[in-house]
């Protein structure tokens, strides 16, 4: 959702400030079009030269300065923004917009624009926790202003607390949901998605697990929400950072996670089961350490899991995947029609854990869809196509 859009970065006087390029970069490699306005302050920690560098396009510093094509209308960049982002956000900056000052050009243009606006602070943990910058955040909350952070950390007063400019990839998350809710093809719908591999008990320390990275359903849930769609994740353990705007639902076993969906799926308009549940679970599981030493051999014996997919029915879109060793496509059509599916997944098992994916597409109507190698991201939204198309038949 970022590709073509404008998008106005305000930049403040914090030592985060450098922080900001790359935002501005992975902005820019993301097709948008990146408007830098930055604050005096700001230009004391880095120069507009490296934004210059590094979008392609002018930096506003002051209100009327003649080398910008925005210094005679100094309201048209509020006009131009699909979204303005303030990153980092000074504790002064925040109070100025909260008080609705607009004595320079970023202050302004908040103020003039009506499209939404984010904010990532970034400041002492002291000024963090006054009570005077906790109402100013209040009151931008109010007016539908989103708030970003901060996180926690070592600050540059030497101090820890909260006050560190948040990742990038999380403010990145941030506006990819924000513009999502305005233009989306999901904006509305509620999709439930299910990742990474079921662990099952053999004892206190040891597991059946399988190899599954999650990334694949992590990518469809973070695909899901910049499409605008409000996202629950159900996630088995994984090594993977919980997506921004996603409400992530931990389990572990196969009958956590069957309990977990049959709960989440209440009003769902889609159930995407991307995780890799295991099949069986030891029938008991022991109450402390199995010794090696008690035994030559070890028997354990197994009893299926919940079919989650079998099981858990509604008025949803039922999407399900096939990780085959062989005849992938036979496969999948047959668990397609044995779980009465609206879609399946079908891929190889040397998928998992790669970053990328080869699919085949199955939908009830027969309709195949074979898909080259690509990354998983652009195969999580060449599903949520398909999804959108069974959506609106």
């Amino acid at each position: 959702m970022i590709k073509g859009k404008t998008v106005v970065l305000g930049v403040t006087g914090s030592i985060a400030a450098y922080k900001a390029a790359e935002l501005a970069s992975q902005l820019t490699q993301a097709g948008a079009r990146v408007e830098v306005i930055m604050t005096e302050a700001a230009t004391q920690f880095i120069t507009p030269l490296t934004f210059r560098n590094i979008t392609g396009r002018p930096v506003v510093t002051k209100m009327f300065e003649l080398a910008s094509e925005f210094s005679v209308e100094h309201v048209a960049l509020a006009e131009a923004a699909d979204v303005v982002v303030i990153a980092p956000a000074t504790a002064n900056t925040i109070a100025k917009i909260a008080a609705g000052l607009a004595d320079d050009m970023l202050s302004c243009t908040v103020l003039a624009t009506k499209a939404p606006v984010i904010v990532a602070p970034a400041m002492d943990v002291n000024m963090w926790e006054n009570v005077v910058t906790q109402q100013n955040l209040a009151r931008l909350k109010e007016r539908g202003f989103t708030i970003v952070g901060p996180g926690y950390g070592r600050l540059a007063s030497g101090k820890m607390g909260l006050g560190r400019l948040v990742d990038i990839g999380e403010i990145m998350g941030a506006i990819s949901q924000v513009l999502g809710k305005r233009s989306g093809d999901l904006c509305g719908k509620h999709i439930v998605v299910t990742a990474g591999g079921t662990q099952e008990p053999l004892d206190p320390v040891r597991c059946l697990t399988n190899r599954s990275s999650g990334k694949m359903g992590y990518a469809i849930a973070e695909a899901a929400r910049d499409r605008g769609a409000e996202v629950v994740l159900v996630t088995a353990p994984t090594a993977l950072p919980r997506p921004y705007g996603v409400q992530v639902v931990e389990v572990t076993t196969a009958q956590q996670m069957y309990e977990a969906v049959r709960e989440a799926v209440k009003g769902a308009d889609v159930l995407v089961m991307a995780a890799a549940v295991a099949d069986y679970r030891p029938k008991e599981a022991a109450e402390s350490k199995i010794k090696r030493e008690k035994a030559a051999t070890l028997t354990v014996e197994l009893e299926r899991t919940p079919d989650i997919l079998g099981e858990v029915r509604g008025n949803f879109l039922r999407v399900g995947f096939a990780a085959e060793s062989e005849d992938v496509i036979a496969n999948a059509k047959e668990k397609l029609r044995r779980k009465q599916l609206d879609l399946i997944v079908g891929n190889e098992i040397s998928a998992v854990g790669a970053e990328t994916n080869r699919v085949v597409l199955i939908d009830k109507t027969d309709e195949v869809e074979q898909l080259p190698l690509l990354p998983k991201r652009e195969v999580a939204d060449k599903i949520l196509d398909r999804v959108v198309r069974l959506l609106s038949s």
